[in-house]
């Protein structure tokens, strides 16, 4: 039976605008890419989407002035770019240096053509699927599967030095995303994180798929939406943290069977664990009530993680819009 939502009842949502990203066509954390990049764009153009982020450095155009004009073209806005990396390696950002200034640099070259608001964030994470015993754990981690303290330690240092290097270069601001297959993906290590590092220097993007999967228990039902309640009180748990969201579902028999077969983070990917929005159990109706209710004036970003060549990447962006606008978006 399908778990779509039903029209939205609730208050206008105000001027939050909506976002889709190249992860949901399969250019995702080095997994590849098959769909090009002017393809992707115009097909999230077409979805109805008015905003997108950046994917793996050198999927879209490195020229600042080619990528301004296309998404100009497309009445489109960079909200971000993604960059993982080994934050336990304590050497990494010595290493990673030139990277990361060369993905910040792009996403600042392109700050003064935007009509979103603010700048792109520059978006970190621990680096996905870096190690193989979490990927194999992804989605059921415990506190056994963490990092001991003076590697955490390490990690929200490398953290911060990011963050610092980053807004001294380019003014951009850090936001750091919590991930399935990373060493910050269940809400105690989410809590561990921010607890380590400075409000305002690294906060976060809240992602309502990775929280609800990352949490590694069952998303029951509540009797007042029918919906899970994980996403949500996760982001009203670390909402003063909270900046930028993205929205993204998650299936919970999926999400159970691959718990229960012990699937990596790669197979539950290619299980389709993320879905179409309204077909999982993560509240869209009650994320959206609260974040009118919070005043939110960011964009919303989905994201529908595949791999390349998984699934109909353009047909579900737009159910993915259609579900949205019934939500009053």
């Amino acid at each position: 039976m399908s778990m779509r939502e039903e029209p939205s009842r609730d208050a206008p949502l105000g001027g939050i605008r909506v976002a889709n990203a190249p992860c949901s066509w399969g250019t995702i954390e080095g997994f590849g890419e098959t769909v090009p990049w002017h393809r992707m764009l115009d097909e999230l153009t077409a979805a109805g989407f008015v905003g997108t982020e950046l994917g793996d450095l050198g999927y879209m155009p490195r020229d600042p002035e080619i990528l301004k004009a296309e998404l100009k073209r497309r009445g489109l806005v960079m909200l971000g770019g993604f960059e993982g990396m080994p934050l336990r390696r304590p050497e990494v950002v010595i290493e990673r240096r030139e990277r990361i200034l060369a993905v910040a640099r792009h996403l600042a070259a392109l700050a003064d053509a935007q009509r979103a608001g603010r700048p792109p964030y520059f978006i970190l994470a621990d680096e996905t699927r870096g190690d193989p015993h979490r990927t194999a754990v992804a989605g059921r981690v415990t506190a056994a599967d963490g990092l001991g303290p003076e590697e955490f330690a390490v990690l929200t240092r490398n953290a911060e030095e990011v963050a610092r290097l980053v807004e001294g270069e380019t003014g951009l601001r850090t936001l750091f995303h919590h991930h399935c297959a990373a060493f910050v993906e269940t809400p105690e290590e989410i809590a561990r994180f921010l607890d380590g590092t400075e409000a305002g220097l690294v906060d976060l993007v809240f992602d309502t798929g990775h929280y609800t999967y990352g949490c590694g228990v069952p998303d029951a039902p509540v009797a007042a939406s029918g919906k899970g309640s994980l996403a949500l009180d996760g982001l009203k748990r670390f909402w003063d943290r909270v900046p930028y969201v993205h929205l993204k579902d998650c299936h919970p028999g999926i999400a159970e069977h691959c718990r229960s077969e012990g699937r990596s983070y790669t197979e539950a990917i290619a299980a389709g664990v993320f879905c179409e929005l309204g077909e999982g159990s993560v509240d869209l109706q009650g994320i959206l009530a609260f974040l009118s209710a919070e005043g939110y004036d960011d964009w919303l970003t989905v994201e529908q993680d595949v791999i390349p060549g998984m699934g109909t990447p353009a047909e579900s962006a737009v159910r993915n819009r259609e579900t949205l606008g019934r939500l009053g978006l």
